[in-house]
C-alpha cells in the first residue's frame, strides 16, 4: 500500500507531469516573472470558470482579503462578523486592519456561519459580513446577502477552502462559490483543492470600479507606473505560479469530483454508527470537500488520532482552538464570548486524508482503524 498523506501533491503533479514543466520552462523562456502574459490569461480563464466578472490575482489568500477589506473603504473601529470557528487568516486580517472583529456561532451540521447569529450581532458600527464556505462546503449565502442589503452591509466570501463549489438558490438557479458576495477571496495554498507549488491567491467581484480599486491596492496603489493613488500594498502572483494554476484550473472539477467519491466511501463506511457523524450536505451546497470532518460523540479524540497515527495514517483536527479564544483577540475581550456551538464543535471534530490520489486499498485501511478503535 502507498504510504497514505492528508494531501498528495507529489502525484498528482506526475499525472500531468509533461504540462506543468512545459509551462513552467514556457515561463522561464519568455523572462516574464512578474506580472507576465499568463498571469492575465490566468486571471482571465479563472474569471471564466468562476462566472464572475473580475479577477485580480494575488499572493496568497490572506492578503486578498486584506486587499478586500482595503478596497471597501472600512476605516479602524468599524465591525465586521465572522465565525469563530475558522482558520485564523479570516479574523487576523480584521484586527491588523485596526477593524474589530465580531465572532458568531456557525451551525452545528455545515459548520458554516449562522445566519440568526449575524442578525443579531448587528450594531449601528457593523460594516461587512465575512461568511467561510468551511472545509468546503457552502456558507448559507442567500440568508446572509438578504440581511447584508437588509442593513447595507458589505458581504466577502473567504472560498480558500471551497473553489469549485456550486451554491443552487431557492429559485432554482447557481452561482459558484466566491462570486455571490461583494467580493470573493480565495487561497491557492498548495494543499487547497486549486493549490499551486508555493503560496498564490485571488480576489474576484462583479464590480468593475471595485475591480479597479483592487487591482491598485494590491500593486502598491498605482493607477499607472510610480503614480501612487491610495496607500497599498505589494502583493502579486508570480508568473510561475500562474502558469501551473493554469494546467491545474484545467482539471478542477476532476479534482473534485475525485474528492467526492473518496467523500462517498468514508460515508458509507461510517453509516449507522452513532458515535460519528459525517459530513451534511445542505440543498443549497454541493460540496467541494477541501476537508473530510467527522463529529465524534462519546469518543476518545486524541486516542483516536494517536491510534490511527501508530498506523501512519495522519489525521489533523481543524481547529482545535476557535478565534474568540485565541490570545491576538484578547485586547477585544472575545474570550467572554459564550459561544456553545463552537465550543462544541472544536472538541469533537476530526478530518481524515482526501485528496485527488487516494486508491480502495487506503480508503478501506483508513476506515477499518477508525472502526476499530469506535468498537474497542
Amino acid at each position: 500500500m502507498r504510504p497514505i498523506q492528508m494531501v498528495d501533491t507529489k502525484t498528482q503533479y506526475h499525472k500531468i507531469k509533461s504540462e506543468v514543466d512545459k509551462a513552467v520552462i514556457d515561463v522561464m523562456e519568455s523572462s516574464a516573472f512578474i506580472n507576465g502574459k499568463i498571469v492575465q490569461d490566468f486571471s482571465v480563464n479563472l474569471s471564466a470558470y468562476l462566472g464572475v466578472k473580475n479577477t485580480i490575482p494575488c499572493a496568497n489568500g490572506t492578503d486578498a482579503l486584506q486587499i478586500a477589506m482595503m478596497a471597501l473603504g472600512l476605516q479602524p473601529g468599524d465591525e465586521v462578523i465572522t465565525p469563530s470557528f475558522t482558520y485564523i487568516a479570516t479574523t487576523e486580517v480584521i484586527a491588523l486592519l485596526k477593524l474589530t472583529p465580531v465572532f458568531v456561532e456557525v451551525n452545528p451540521q455545515t459548520f458554516c456561519i449562522d445566519p440568526v447569529a449575524v442578525e443579531k450581532a448587528i450594531t449601528p458600527k457593523t460594516k461587512a459580513i465575512v461568511p467561510v464556505h468551511l472545509y468546503g462546503h457552502a456558507a448559507p449565502m442567500e440568508k446572509i446577502m438578504a440581511i447584508a442589503r437588509k442593513h447595507n452591509l458589505y458581504v466577502i466570501e473567504d472560498n480558500a477552502q471551497a473553489i469549485g463549489c456550486d451554491y443552487t438558490f431557492s429559485d432554482g438557479s447557481k452561482k459558484k462559490t466566491g462570486t455571490i458576495g461583494h467580493i470573493g477571496t480565495t487561497s491557492f495554498y498548495p494543499s487547497k483543492n486549486l493549490g499551486g507549488f508555493g503560496d498564490g491567491g485571488a480576489i474576484s467581484t462583479n464590480n468593475s470600479e471595485l475591480a479597479i480599486k483592487l487591482k491598485m491596492i494590491a500593486n502598491h496603489g498605482q493607477s499607472k507606473q510610480y503614480y501612487h493613488d491610495t496607500v497599498g500594498c505589494n502583493s502579486r502572483l508570480d508568473s510561475i505560479q500562474a502558469a501551473i494554476l493554469d494546467i491545474k484550473l484545467k482539471h478542477l472539477d476532476e479534482y473534485i469530483t475525485a474528492r467526492r467519491t473518496v467523500a462517498d466511501f468514508y460515508d458509507k463506511a461510517f453509516a449507522d454508527q452513532p458515535k460519528i457523524k459525517t459530513p451534511f450536505r445542505a440543498a443549497y451546497s454541493n460540496h467541494a470537500f477541501h476537508q473530510y470532518t467527522l463529529i465524534l460523540e462519546g469518543v476518545d479524540r486524541n486516542g483516536l488520532k494517536q491510534f490511527l497515527a501508530d498506523y501512519n495514517i495522519p489525521s489533523m483536527i481543524y481547529y482545535p482552538v476557535p478565534g474568540h479564544k485565541q490570545k491576538m483577540f484578547q485586547q477585544f475581550n472575545t474570550a467572554s464570548q459564550v459561544m456553545p456551538v463552537t465550543d462544541w464543535l472544536t472538541e469533537r471534530v476530526i478530518s481524515l486524508p482526501i485528496h485527488t490520489e487516494m486508491d480502495a486499498e487506503q480508503l478501506n485501511f483508513i476506515t477499518s482503524k477508525v472502526l476499530e478503535f469506535i468498537h474497542k
